[in-house]
């Protein structure tokens, strides 16, 4: 078999930017629709395919999804993409194959669950290749309950990732990323003293954007913005109480 990968853009893995400005100019729903089959082709639990994918292009419904993720400016993108981890089409069709379909359990969760965040994944990287921006809303998952009413989701299937996908109207911002020895480890995992997990980080909290958060937010350091500023434990605990109790009459029997 003749080896393409000479032929693909590397330089997109190394100078990928998330988007959150975008054009008015609307997505096309045939090109969409081709992303989509071509994501399709992702790594899948048993080849089950335990996702589904909700469109949303009306301004109306734009809006009210909008407001499940804190309206972030990513939401004003002409499409969003709501990926949704779906045991409700599998199970259905084992009921009426009169097969015993027993995936209201929290291991079925995280089958469907890693196969729409590997979809999503997928998605993002063939829309971004096809010179459409995108951002990952991880809010999906903040506002579960609301947002399953809102879009009509049916029993078994949760939402677990948003997407903001339209024309790009801005470079986007390079990120920072660790080095490859902080998530890279040798057989075994790596136990890292104090100073070498400091190290680690040391790119990160030196980075210039990364030092202006610390001093807007009187913090002493960079842990402390993302510890006790942008996902502070009272939050945690109660999106966690909230996503629990809502998953508990279908996977967490």
């Amino acid at each position: 078999m003749e080896n393409n990968y000479h032929n693909l853009d590397l330089e997109y893995f190394t100078k990928r930017r998330s988007i959150r400005r975008f054009k008015s100019e609307s997505v096309d729903p045939q090109l969409l629709d081709s992303i989509l089959l071509e994501a399709s082709k992702a790594p899948t639990c048993g080849n089950m395919q335990l996702y589904s994918v909700i469109v949303t292009r009306g301004e109306s419904e734009r809006r009210a999804l909008a407001s499940m993720h804190f309206n972030q400016p990513a939401t004003k993108a002409p499409v969003m993409l709501t990926i949704c981890a779906d045991f409700n089409r599998f199970t259905r069709w084992c009921q009426l194959r009169n097969a015993d379909a027993a995936y209201d359990n929290f291991l079925s969760f995280t089958s469907a669950f890693a196969d729409a965040m590997i979809l999503a994944q997928q998605i993002t990287t063939i829309a971004e290749l096809r010179g459409l921006g995108t951002c990952y809303l991880g809010t999906a998952i903040y506002n579960a309950p609301e947002i399953s009413e809102l879009l009509k989701l049916p029993e078994l299937v949760m939402p677990v990732a948003c997407l903001a996908i339209g024309w790009p109207d801005e470079e986007g911002t390079e990120t920072e990323r660790l080095p490859l020895r902080a998530f890279v480890h040798e057989e075994f995992y790596r136990d890292d003293s104090d100073e070498e997990i400091l190290n680690l980080y040391k790119e990160k909290e030196e980075y210039e954007p990364n030092k202006g958060y610390v001093k807007e937010n009187g913090k002493e350091n960079l842990a402390q913005v993302f510890a006790e500023v942008r996902y502070p434990r009272g939050m945690n605990e109660e999106f966690s109480r909230k996503l629990i109790e809502w998953l508990k009459p279908t996977f967490l029997k």
